[in-house]
């Protein structure tokens, strides 16, 4: 009998999770799947607004690896130091692990020091371990001038800055501050999904409707005390300054030679690197999608049946087809949808559905079916 395909992924994010799924349970029996991630939970990304607004605290939105039981994997919580993308080796801070197959989904790092300022004057509301320090910023804040800032011309999940204004104005009315408050976004993006202008204009209607403006195309270029300054040459006052770092392709995926022009370069098709037998998915991989976790996730799919049809003898894989399907809260505890094709026509198409309580349920259904695959939570 043969030894089980060796079969390594860094990183336990949307599409570690979702790729570990389905190859333990199409292949089971021949492979033996290591997961590696250095957090010892996995948090939605939109279960930070849950934690900054007091609506869930972090134990409650953290879903713990060590969970996870499933024949054929074999979760590791460790950091990843080097990687060897030739001979398939990665060495953690615990050990070494040798692979058939590497899957580097290790998403994209917050570099908030590239933009001077940002650490001293302002704050970061983009990473888990930030959203409880935001939530004490909230709870804090008197009311004043707030200024919602994109400091890079990638980032993750595109509406995350206009669900923070929302929910934010949401706040300052509940309790009282709105009167004598202002909320700005200001974004180097043209429009908020730029592939689309029916989207873009539902989600500035929304923002016109409540009293939030906008500054689009615009760069930030650094912050003092109680000043952003833009690359244009103007100056933005505010009170309290939240803001999207720039984001990086991790330090150990550069060094292991694995990018080109800041991140890993993959056939789009199947998700394989220029290394044989080495593939990426998810934030660090340039694929022509934006960059979120249920974009991840449909990256991972595609490259589960390319490996089940190479491993396993399944179908041959249809390419990726760049679907996105992502929920907006839009205040008032309305939640709206954005369904986007990107790759399956000749131009992406794009489908708004404005907000509602009954988006609401639907967001609580996606979260729920993916802790029942993915870690067998009821």
């Amino acid at each position: 009998m043969s030894e089980p395909t060796r079969i390594v992924i860094l990183g336990a994010g949307f599409g570690g999770l979702e790729l570990s799924t389905a190859l333990c349970t199409a292949l089971a029996g021949t492979v033996d799947v290591t997961l590696i991630d250095q957090h010892d939970a996995f948090v939605f990304g939109f279960s930070k607004l849950d934690v900054m607004f007091g609506r869930q605290t972090m134990d409650e939105v953290s879903l713990r690896y060590s969970g996870i039981a499933r024949p054929g994997l074999t979760f590791r919580q460790e950091t990843v130091q080097s990687i060897d993308p030739v001979n398939k080796r990665v060495v953690t801070d615990s050990g070494t692990y040798d692979a058939d197959i590497l899957v580097v989904a290790l998403g994209a790092d917050l570099a908030p020091e590239t933009t001077p300022g940002l650490l001293e004057h302002g704050h970061e509301f983009y990473s888990v371990a930030a959203a409880p320090a935001v939530r004490e910023v909230i709870e804090n804040f008197a009311g004043g001038r707030v200024v919602i800032g994109v400091l890079g011309g990638f980032f993750k999940c595109p509406p995350a800055p206009y669900e923070m204004a929302f929910l934010l104005r949401d706040h300052l009315e509940r309790v009282g501050l709105w009167e004598q408050s202002s909320i700005s976004i200001v974004t180097p993006m043209p429009k908020p999904i730029p592939i689309s202008d029916d989207v873009s204009n539902g989600i500035i209607g929304a923002l016109d409707a409540v009293g939030i403006s906008y500054s689009h195309g615009t760069w930030t270029d650094r912050l003092e005390p109680g000043i952003a300054h833009l690359r244009d040459g103007r100056e933005v006052p505010f009170d309290l300054f939240l803001g999207v770092p720039v984001h990086v392709a991790p330090g150990v995926v550069v060094d292991a030679g694995l990018t080109d022009d800041g991140w890993i370069a993959v056939d789009q098709n199947t998700f394989a690197t220029k290394f044989a037998d080495v593939y990426a998915i998810g934030d660090v991989a340039s694929v022509p999608v934006p960059r979120a976790g249920v974009i991840a996730e449909g990256e991972a799919r595609t490259l589960a049946e390319v490996l089940i049809h190479r491993l396993g003898g399944g179908p041959e894989p249809a390419p990726f087809p760049g679907e996105i399907m992502c929920y907006i809260e839009m205040g008032a505890d309305r939640i709206g949808r954005v369904n986007v094709n990107f790759l399956s026509g000749p131009a992406p198409v794009a489908r708004y559905t404005p907000p509602s309580l009954e988006g609401s349920a639907e967001k609580g259904e996606f979260g729920a079916t993916r802790r029942a695959r993915w870690f067998g939570l009821a």
